[in-house]
């Protein structure tokens, strides 16, 4: 089991760059594939990014592809979500997720076991 905790939210201009930053507790932590995911109001949470438990493969949304880099430490227990050319519509509640099985991949919200209680990520325009 993990317990997840994000930081590094906040409010920035359309344009600008933010860092999120997910640290988990436990020694499984670097076992476990890692995934950002976002719910802006009166929308469902949606897939962002993920990043296998190596470290060596990612995977992004289309909509955040190219402007978003997911890495990882897994030394430090973090993984950690660098977003720049923010948009307005990137304005939401970002969570960090766990995903135990880690056999691939995965994007749906169903797929992870354990998250972070989110941190606010509002872009103004």
């Amino acid at each position: 089991q993990v317990q997840l905790v994000e930081s590094g939210g906040g409010l920035v201009q359309a344009g600008g760059s933010l860092r999120l930053s997910c640290v988990g507790s436990g020694s499984t932590f670097s076992r476990y594939d890692m995934a950002w995911f976002r719910q802006a109001p009166g929308k469902e949470r949606e897939f962002v990014a993920a990043i296998s438990w190596t470290g060596g493969k990612t995977y992004y949304a289309d909509s955040v592809k190219g402007r978003f880099t997911i890495s990882r430490d897994n030394a430090k227990n973090t993984v950690n979500l660098q977003m720049n050319s923010l948009k307005a519509e990137d304005t939401a509640v970002y969570y960090c997720a766990a995903d135990s099985v880690s056999i691939r991949l995965r994007i749906g919200v169903n797929d992870y076991d354990f998250w972070g209680p989110g941190t606010q990520v509002t872009v103004s325009s």
